[in-house]
């Protein structure tokens, strides 16, 4: 959503108020009240659009022993912590951030992963998984996204939601379907970790991709 710099008279008393509810909801004072305008007119902005997808995302992980979501109201990322069977129980941190306003064809924001670990091994097989992860997805998943790998932190695009099995272009994603599709494809990304950590091959990890995206309503 684009936009532009207005001028407004408003009483000092309301400012004051607004600067401290702003502060409350740890959000800034030209988000609040374009909040509040929003809601006046009946449209949700892209900022709650946003505040939606994560917060539908923490309670799809309320339940799950392997992954604590790490949610702030109002903030455009959200992370999901996890760790991993090595030694010392190294943890594992994913980070989703969104775009302020999806554009159909573009990306909607990424993914990354990154490690906290001293373990040159560890880094080493970390960094052979998130090759092999953009190789098979290069082969099996039909969207064009991209991938990075600096040192201990991996990056992947997150596409503009596709609906499989017949809607295009056009189909118009509900903020709960991109939920569940981010919550579903960080779940896939973390079991296929941990099983290449527990010595599974290029050959296994594919077929658990495979089966998955079989079971996936909406890709990203």
């Amino acid at each position: 959503m684009k936009k532009t710099l207005y001028s407004l008279m408003l009483s000092e008393d309301v400012m004051r108020e607004i600067d401290a509810l702003a502060h409350q909801m740890g959000t800034n004072r030209s988000n609040l009240v374009n909040m509040i305008l929003a809601e006046r007119v009946e449209m949700r902005t892209p900022e709650q659009q946003i505040n939606d997808i994560f917060s539908e995302i923490e309670r799809l992980l309320a339940t799950s022993r392997e992954l604590v979501p790490l949610f702030a109201p109002n903030a455009q990322r959200v992370a999901v912590r996890s760790s991993l069977e090595y030694k010392y129980r190294p943890t594992l941190r994913y980070e989703v951030e969104l775009a302020s306003g999806f554009v159909p064809g573009e990306p909607i924001g990424t993914l990354s992963a990154s490690f906290r670990t001293q373990s040159q091994g560890l880094l080493e097989l970390l960094g052979r998984f998130f090759r092999c992860l953009a190789r098979i997805e290069g082969r099996l998943l039909p969207l064009d996204v991209t991938y990075s790998l600096d040192g201990g932190r991996f990056t992947r695009s997150l596409s503009y939601p596709v609906k499989r099995g017949g809607a295009g272009q056009g189909y118009t994603v509900e903020a709960s379907e991109i939920s569940r599709a981010i919550t579903d494809y960080v779940s896939l990304v973390d079991r296929m970790l941990k099983a290449c950590v527990g010595g599974a091959d290029a050959e296994t990890l594919t077929d658990m991709y495979a089966a998955d995206l079989d079971k996936r309503s909406v890709l990203i």
